[in-house]
This record gives structure tokens, C-alpha cells and sequence, in this order.
């Protein structure tokens, strides 16, 4: 396994595709240019519009989708890996789905992956979030294939599901995508403890590229885009803006991480017994 650099794009997408496929076009080059192989986008790059009914007037499926058509130009044209976070991806029936896209130097795409984790809550302060109610989940963990190493898909909620991200370690992937739209709220408490866990708890790099900042439909994210070490460092960090950062990636440091803490391996079934109901226990 040789190394190979890895870079984030941070954005700020907002309500226009083609706005916001031209800032990630923009960024992609810049990060290529500075030497990176493989570039990751935030989660929902070309739009962010909680209105279901703009969103659906604005993107169409897979196959005729024009700005997939534009990220595999790029990739093509660059000789790169662009791995666009998600895309919001029309469906039979009106459904959405938060699809990740794996693109090949010869602009091939080579993995798809649709977040399985719906994020649904409701916030003090009055905001409140229905992913289930415009998004369609996935039911299947995906590891694709780099020519350095393997790469295991996830979109920014799934990173509080642990198993998940086990699953994918454990199925090969030295590295760990997490293309995200943190809440500012959440971001704050919450963005480096839960990345950082599971970087040390799978032995796996985490690249994790993330939306910034005030956006047009009213939500605010927390950026901080990063890139973290299987050790649990972070290697790499973003602030607040728009911008990219890149890292060398050593998929042999994954390995030698996991044979010094063997956390993959020395995983075990266990029982639960059930537990006696209140007012059960004999005195």
C-alpha cells in the first residue's frame, strides 16, 4: 500500500446548482492542483433547500443529471478520484434520494452509496429536522476500491452509528468518508469527539469534508472540515469558509494502528440476559 493525498472542499452550497456546482468545480481544481489524488465534497454539494417541492424541481435522476455529467468531466479531465459527498437524486415516484457518488479518473462512476441514517429531530431554539420526510434511506454499507487502499462510504449522520462504521472497517476500508451538513448547534459539541472516536475505535483515517456557514434556506452548519489520523489526530482542519485542506494518507499506518490495538479483532458476541420486571425479585 503506497500513500496517496486526500483533500476536503468545504462549501457553502446554497439554493442554485449551477452556483454550486461551479464553487465545488472551483475548489476541486484548486485542491488538484496542490497535489491531491482523491477530493471529497460536502454532503448535499449541488443543492441546500429543506423546501421538498424546490428541491424536486431542481435535480432529476442519475442518468440524466447534468451536474454528475460536469464531476465526471472533472475527474476525467484532472485525472483524479472525485468523490462528490451526496447529491440530492430523483427517484421513481417523487423520492429523494441523499446519494454519494465515487468517481474514477476516466470519470467512470465506480460506487454509490445512499445514507442510511435519517436524521429527524427537533432542537431547542425552534429548529427542527425531517430527513425521513424528503429522503428515501439506503439499507446497504458500501467499500469501494482505491488503487492506494479501500475508502467506506458514510454521509455526515451516519457518524453517530458506530457498527456502521466497524462494519466498514472491518470489510477492509483503511479510510472513512464522512461528507456532512453539521448543525452549527451540534457541530460545536459534538463534531470532533464523534470523528475522532471513530477513527480510533476502526484503526481508519477519517476525511470528512462539511458545509460552513449561513445558508440561503436558513440553517446554519458548523464546517471544520478535517482529517484525522487512525491514532486520533487530526492532521488536517478547516475553519469556518469555504476553502479546502489536504493531507498525505498512509493506509500502512491504518494497518500498523489495528495490529498495536487489535479493537477489529478482539471484537466478540455477547448476551444479554432479560431482565426481571419491576416487582419480580423474590425477597
Amino acid at each position: 500500500m503506497t500513500t496517496f493525498k486526500a483533500a476536503c472542499v468545504q462549501m457553502r452550497s446554497g439554493r442554485s446548482v449551477d452556483a454550486n456546482v461551479d464553487d465545488a468545480e472551483a475548489l476541486i481544481r484548486a485542491a488538484a492542483a496542490a497535489g491531491a489524488q482523491y477530493v471529497l465534497t460536502p454532503e448535499m454539494t449541488t443543492i441546500l433547500d429543506r423546501d421538498r417541492a424546490a428541491l424536486l424541481d431542481k435535480i432529476g435522476p442519475e442518468d440524466i443529471d447534468p451536474s454528475l455529467q460536469r464531476f465526471r468531466e472533472i475527474a476525467r479531465e484532472l485525472g483524479i478520484y472525485v468523490h462528490v459527498g451526496s447529491m440530492a437524486i430523483r427517484l421513481p415516484d417523487d423520492h429523494i434520494a441523499n446519494r454519494s457518488f465515487l468517481i474514477a479518473p476516466n470519470g467512470a462512476v465506480t460506487a454509490r452509496y445512499d445514507k442510511i441514517h435519517m436524521f429527524d429531530v427537533d432542537l431547542s431554539g425552534g429548529e427542527s429536522y425531517r430527513e425521513s420526510a424528503t429522503y428515501r434511506a439506503g439499507d446497504t454499507a458500501i467499500v469501494a476500491d482505491l488503487p492506494w487502499t479501500k475508502l467506506g462510504l458514510t454521509i455526515c449522520y451516519d457518524v453517530r452509528f458506530p457498527a456502521l462504521h466497524r462494519t466498514l472497517a472491518a470489510a477492509g476500508a483503511n479510510v472513512i468518508a464522512v461528507p456532512a451538513a453539521f448543525t452549527k448547534k451540534t457541530g460545536e459539541a459534538h463534531w470532533h469527539v464523534l470523528l475522532r472516536a471513530r477513527a480510533i475505535e476502526t484503526g481508519s483515517y477519517i476525511v470528512a469534508a462539511a458545509q460552513a456557514g449561513h445558508h440561503e434556506d436558513g440553517r446554519d452548519t458548523f464546517g471544520h472540515s478535517i482529517i484525522i489520523d487512525p491514532w486520533g489526530k487530526i492532521v488536517a482542519e478547516a475553519g469556518d469558509q469555504p476553502g479546502f485542506i489536504i493531507a498525505e494518507i498512509d493506509p500502512a499506518f491504518s494497518s500498523s494502528t489495528r495490529q498495536a490495538i487489535p479493537a477489529l479483532l478482539n471484537q466478540r458476541d455477547f448476551a444479554l440476559p432479560a431482565m426481571p420486571q419491576v416487582g419480580s425479585f423474590v425477597a
